[in-house]
């Protein structure tokens, strides 16, 4: 793998460099626990995933879009006969998660400084422009980065601008990132290379079954593991 041609270093943000994924975890089981005198729990947990499927096209990822889910979910959990004081709960829940505390990911501090001496970094992400800003600010990463790219979705149109836009050619691009679906394969498909390295806690809609079996593909288990090929 020809990695001596990489330039520039993209870094996804949540469950890459800070920890996500475990808040809407848990705020997906104090949901169903709400509402579980209207429906079972695992009941209550398919109808808020299929709520948030059909609401991504409207409103993208994120807190906001996610706490918007919740209060529709639970007005078809309850049938419309829930009280109002729920409704205050989901929106409480919602403003609790924008403003928790940032936990970064083991070694990631370290990783990027060495990184950022050699490469240049940049943060992709998708997501609410807002939040995401907000925790990098409160990460104290950004420092390390050369450029900050936060879309709607990440796409192969949306890397092939990011590359574009960086002047630099497809081989010389490496995404380093959490998700098979939005981190490695669209990035592979571009003929860039693309890193994982698995959050404990996967979204089911970023899982993706089956091995990637590329050239320019590789697994680790944690970001200071980046420091031996880089």
């Amino acid at each position: 793998m020809p990695l001596k041609k990489i330039k520039v270093i993209a870094f996804d943000a949540d469950d890459t460099l800070w920890v996500n994924e475990t808040f809407f975890r848990k705020a997906e089981e104090e949901f169903c626990e709400l509402l579980e005198e209207f429906m079972p729990k695992d009941e209550a947990n398919s109808l808020l995933f299929d709520v948030e499927m059909q609401n991504l096209p409207i409103y993208g990822y994120g807190i906001k879009p996610f706490t918007l889910s919740l209060i529709e979910a639970a007005i078809k959990v309850s049938n419309g006969n829930m009280k109002i004081d729920l409704v205050q709960k989901l929106i409480d829940k919602g403003k609790q998660m924008l403003q928790e505390p940032i936990e970064l990911i083991d070694g990631i501090d370290e990783t990027l400084n060495e990184l950022s001496k050699r490469y240049r970094l940049v943060m992709a992400t998708k997501g609410d422009l807002l939040d995401q800003e907000r925790k990098l600010i409160k990460s104290g990463l950004e420092k390390h980065f050369h450029h900050i790219e936060i879309v709607s979705d990440k796409t192969e149109k949306q890397y092939s601008k990011l590359v574009k836009h960086l002047d630099i050619a497809e081989n010389e691009f490496l995404m380093v990132g959490n998700s098979l679906k939005s981190d490695v394969l669209p990035v592979l498909n571009i003929g860039a290379h693309a890193f994982h390295i698995p959050f404990h806690t996967t979204w089911a809609h970023e899982v993706v079954n089956g091995d990637v079996d590329h050239p320019n593909f590789r697994k680790f288990t944690k970001a200071i593991e980046l420091l031996e090929v880089l």
